[in-house]
């Protein structure tokens, strides 16, 4: 098994750079594949950037992976994007994951002037000149339904080949098509409990199948909303404040973490690994640096080894 954590992203009062600074080389030091972040442009919680907190951490690290996931690419302007993306990755020296959606239509998008009846394909056709724009054509030519673009010249280049790898996330049969259709690798989401990933899991493998793609070559991840502490009552208490930090009152909430003591978050998580998760996203729920430090240290000391 393959580990990552989430680095910490709400910034309440003042930035604690040495604090995060800390908690990312620690991360290095642990031995994890990766740090991920998320994206919550508008939000309750005050949370930093993804791709620019990333950029910061490449300074500081050597080997491990950075990721998003995900970012809402119907927010963005794909050009711009494309280009933010292979910035990070060129800096990093190739080590970026990128984690990409649609979004949910309504409110949010409409802020950035998305139709709610055309997101879908807005997002879809602004990854394809996404990756248009990283091939090793000089410039890009592009004609679609929302955008056209002719000799545009479009440099430098991600270092990796043909782009960073790009993760989906995915419930309905036809969004998991889309991402097998679109995508390098697979990522449950942290507002999913572990019987609703147990159940796109297998339909993942039916449309890798299907689309003649090679399991081997299509990673298959989760990430996991967690809190440990020696009391269970008070774990649980800790990751809901967390949870409703960032989803409010979102529907099931309380069936998307996994908590308690050393044990029974070791229980939780060799649930998701069973379900097919071959790598796991853990994500502390602390309120600042410090907390998921102590999180973080406490999973690898006290979780992690139980794992099979």
């Amino acid at each position: 098994m393959r580990f990552s954590i989430a680095i910490p992203q709400f910034d309440y009062e003042v930035f604690d750079r040495d604090g995060l600074r800390s908690f990312v080389e620690r991360a290095e030091e642990l031995g994890f594949e990766g740090i991920w972040t998320l994206e919550q442009t508008i939000g309750r919680s005050p949370m930093l950037a993804p791709l620019e907190l990333l950029s910061y951490c490449a300074a500081f690290t050597q080997r491990l992976r950075l990721g998003v996931a995900v970012l809402v690419a119907s927010q963005h302007e794909p050009l711009q994007l494309a280009s933010a993306v292979t910035t990070v990755d060129r800096i990093s020296h190739g080590r970026l994951d990128i984690g990409v959606a649609p979004g949910r239509g309504g409110v949010t998008l409409a802020a950035f002037g998305v139709e709610k009846d055309t997101f879908i394909s807005w997002f879809t056709e602004g990854l394809s000149l996404m990756k248009a724009a990283w091939s090793d054509e000089p410039t890009v030519d592009f004609h679609g339904r929302f955008r056209t673009v002719e000799n545009l010249p479009f440099s430098p280049k991600p270092v990796q080949r043909p782009h960073p790898p790009i993760w989906f996330g995915a419930m309905a049969p036809k969004a998991v098509a889309r991402a097998v259709r679109l995508g390098d690798a697979f990522m449950g989401a942290g507002a999913a409990s572990t019987e609703s990933f147990a159940g796109v899991v297998p339909i993942v493998h039916r449309e890798l199948d299907a689309q003649q793609k090679d399991p081997a070559l299509f990673p298959i991840s989760k990430r996991v909303y967690l809190m440990v502490d020696d009391d269970a009552a008070r774990a649980r208490e800790r990751v809901l404040d967390g949870l409703h930090r960032l989803y409010g009152d979102m529907p099931g909430i309380d069936s998307f973490p996994v908590s308690g003591t050393p044990d029974d978050v070791a229980r939780g998580l060799q649930e998701v690994i069973d379900a097919g998760a071959q790598s796991l996203l853990l994500n502390p729920l602390g309120l600042d640096v410090p907390e998921n430090r102590e999180q973080m240290e406490r999973l690898v000391a006290e979780v992690i080894p139980q794992l099979g």
